[in-house]
């Protein structure tokens, strides 16, 4: 399994990026998936998630209050990648975001992205 989180990079304070997690080897739309992120001399965090539609049932998202009215989370189920769009990004969001299932699973973590808000 690969999970490949790209899109990251420096942009300026109220600036957008557009992360994308590429999966081989691992159906998304099978699970919850989310987005995490992790700061230097913090423990990683969950940022945003996105249920499972494969039921038919309509996907469920969730987002950490300090991301939330932001962030967007998105699915492409028939190319099997997971998006997160963010928007007025702030300094506090510097961090490097990866995407893993929920419960996520230590042999799924890639290399995430490296996103920097900064001046």
């Amino acid at each position: 399994v690969q999970l490949q989180a790209s899109g990251g990079g420096l942009v300026q304070p109220g600036g957008s990026l557009r992360l994308s997690c590429v999966a081989s080897g691992v159906t998304l739309d099978r699970y919850t998936v989310a987005w995490f992120r992790h700061m230097p001399g913090q423990p990683r965090e969950a940022v945003s998630s996105i249920s499972s539609e494969s039921r038919g049932s309509e996907a469920i998202r969730y987002y950490a209050d300090s991301v939330k009215g932001r962030f967007t989370i998105s699915r492409d189920n028939s190319d099997n990648v997971l998006y997160l769009q963010m928007n007025n990004l702030q300094p506090d969001d510097t961090a490097v975001y990866y995407c893993n299932v929920v419960p996520s699973r230590a042999d799924y973590w890639g290399q995430g992205t490296l996103v920097t808000v900064s001046s």
